[in-house]
């Protein structure tokens, strides 16, 4: 049965604001370095954080009561109740104004910046783009749009991907593993209560996928680290990504990256070398 959704109340969620506040850690450092798979170090007062460590900080908080079936709160409040049950992060982009450092009091202020409707060859798409504004004591910290889809759950497996092109060359790669754990641990970190990140049952039985669902702001995070390492450890000015298709865990994925006259052009791949996000980073 086709969901009827009206766009026309969603959209008068545009312009709703919220405001959160919270610590940045020792402890969260740490954990989101090893996460990173980044030096953990011992972190003390001062010490910059992990670049989208702000994404840890301040999640919203819900009574176990309040959950929907998929593990995220139930529809309403901040975000618009879209009618459609997949929820999950397509993309969005981060200008990165100052670290974030260890004792750090951050403010996160959010607002609803649009609503939209799509079709794609699996039905009804929504979009929904916050904009985020992230200051410490010092100013502004970060400046970021995430883009949020919202989809119908498939009837059915989806069928055999068709035979990927040639994998892009990279002048510049890492692979890691994508173990439950890593995925667990991304989860804990970020109060992230989806189910598709680590309940194998609701992943391929509800949402019909094929493995746990590989976090899309890790692989943006791990592409972030990525790039500042490869530039002297300096974060880019703004950072822009979009997912492709998802990674599961299972198997093998690496972080590839090219220089560009800007920049960097940067993708996470799968065991066989598909792209599953993309980002562009500029200086």
């Amino acid at each position: 049965m086709m969901t009827t959704i009206d766009l026309d109340h969603l959209r008068q969620w545009i312009g709703r604001s919220e405001q959160a506040s919270d610590i940045v850690t020792a402890q969260l450092v740490k954990g989101l370095r090893a996460t990173l798979f980044c030096d953990i170090g011992t972190p003390v007062p001062g010490d910059a954080a992990p670049f989208t460590a702000h994404w840890c900080l301040a999640q919203p908080v819900y009574p176990m009561a309040m959950l929907g079936p998929d593990g995220h709160p139930a529809r309403g409040g901040f975000l618009p109740p879209v009618p459609l049950p997949r929820r999950m992060w397509a993309g969005g982009e981060i200008e990165f104004v100052e670290p974030l450092r260890v004792g750090d009091e951050a403010t996160r202020t959010s607002t609803i910046a649009d609503v939209t409707l799509k079709t794609g060859s699996t039905g009804a798409l929504c979009f929904v783009s916050v904009n985020h504004e992230i200051t410490t004591a010092r100013g502004v910290a970060i400046r970021e749009r995430q883009d949020l889809v919202y989809r119908d759950n498939p009837t059915a497996m989806a069928a055999p991907a068709k035979p990927a092109a040639a994998p892009p060359a990279a002048a510049h790669r890492e692979t890691h593993f994508a173990d439950p754990v890593l995925l667990f641990r991304y989860s804990a970190l970020t109060f992230n209560g989806h189910r598709i990140h680590y309940d194998r049952d609701y992943a391929t039985k509800v949402e019909l996928y094929p493995g746990l669902v590989f976090h899309g702001p890790m692989q943006a995070a791990l592409m972030v680290e990525f790039a500042a390492r490869l530039h002297g450890g300096q974060a880019p000015k703004k950072f822009s990504y979009r997912g492709v298709q998802p990674l599961f865990d299972g198997a093998e994925f690496s972080v590839n990256a090219n220089d560009t006259a800007t920049g960097m052009e940067l993708w996470t791949a799968n065991a066989a070398g598909a792209p599953t996000m993309k980002a562009s980073a500029s200086w």
